[in-house]
C-alpha cells in the first residue's frame, strides 16, 4: 500500500486510457484528493501490463476499449499474474456479456465512463478483490428479460452500494466503518436502509438479493460471516 497520510494510506492509482483529455482530468481529480494519487498512466493493453509490472499500483482504473485490444483481456492478464490486483473498469458501451466476463475475471467495479466522479473515486478507495460493484444505471443493459431497472436497485445510493460491496465479502460493521471512514452508528444505519430497500431481513439475505440483481458477486467469506443486524 502507498505512503501514509494523517487519515491513512494513500491509494496509488494507475490510469489506463487512450483518451488523453479524460486521463488528464482524472489525474487532476486524484491530485485533489488527499488519500488518492496517480502513479502512472498507459494507453493500451501492452503498456498497461508493463506499467502494472513496474509500478505495482494499489488500484487500476481501466477503459474497456483500448487501441490495441480489450481492457477485459488486460485485466484478466494482470489478475492472472497478481490475484490480489484491484481493477475498476470503465465502459462507454455496456454489454451484458462484458459484465458477466468482468465478474468472472474478478474485477472490483464496472462503471459507466460518463458516470459520477464521486462514485469512481469512492470505488477506487474501497475496491476489494472477490466482489464486483456495478453502477445501477448499467443494469438496464442486462439481457435478463427485465423491462427496466429493478426499483430495489434504483433505490440504493452510491454509499449504500459501497456498504453492500463490503458485506458481500463478509466484512463486519466495524471493518466496514473503518474502510468507509464513517462511524459504526452511521454504517449500521446504511445497513438497515439497505435491508429495508431490498426487502431483506439479514445481511446474508441482502447479499443474496444484491447478487440476484447483479449488484455484487459475493466472495466466499460472505456466506459464512454475513449475519442479522
Amino acid at each position: 500500500m502507498g505512503a501514509q497520510t494523517d487519515g491513512g494510506a494513500i491509494v496509488r492509482v494507475l490510469i489506463v486510457d487512450d483518451h488523453t483529455t479524460f486521463a488528464e482530468l482524472l489525474t487532476g481529480a486524484l491530485e485533489r484528493e488527499p488519500d488518492l494519487a496517480c502513479v502512472g498512466s498507459a494507453r493500451g493493453v501492452e503498456a498497461a501490463l508493463a506499467a502494472y509490472d513496474a509500478l505495482r499500483p494499489d488500484v487500476v482504473v481501466m477503459d474497456h476499449h483500448l487501441p490495441d485490444g480489450d481492457g477485459l483481456r488486460a485485466a484478466a492478464m494482470i489478475i492472472a499474474d497478481d490475484p490480489s490486483a484491484r481493477i475498476v473498469m470503465l465502459t462507454g458501451d455496456p454489454r451484458p456479456e462484458a459484465l458477466e466476463v468482468a465478474a468472472e475475471i474478478g474485477i472490483c467495479a464496472y462503471l459507466p465512463k460518463d458516470g459520477s466522479l464521486a462514485t469512481l473515486l469512492d470505488s477506487l478507495r474501497h475496491a476489494r478483490p472477490g466482489s464486483i460493484v456495478v453502477q445501477a444505471s448499467l443494469l438496464t443493459h442486462r439481457a435478463d428479460g427485465a423491462a427496466g431497472l429493478d426499483p430495489r436497485a434504483a433505490a440504493l445510493t452510491p454509499r449504500e452500494l459501497s456498504v453492500l460491496r463490503l458485506l458481500a465479502v463478509g466484512s463486519d460493521v466495524r471493518t466496514n466503518a473503518r474502510a468507509l471512514r464513517i462511524s459504526e452508528h452511521t454504517c449500521r444505519g446504511h445497513v438497515k436502509s439497505i435491508l429495508a430497500k431490498l426487502g431483506a431481513h439479514s445481511q446474508l439475505e441482502a447479499v443474496v438479493i444484491a447478487a440476484d440483481l447483479g449488484l455484487v458477486v459475493p466472495g466466499r467469506r460472505a456466506w459464512a460471516s454475513a449475519s442479522s443486524v
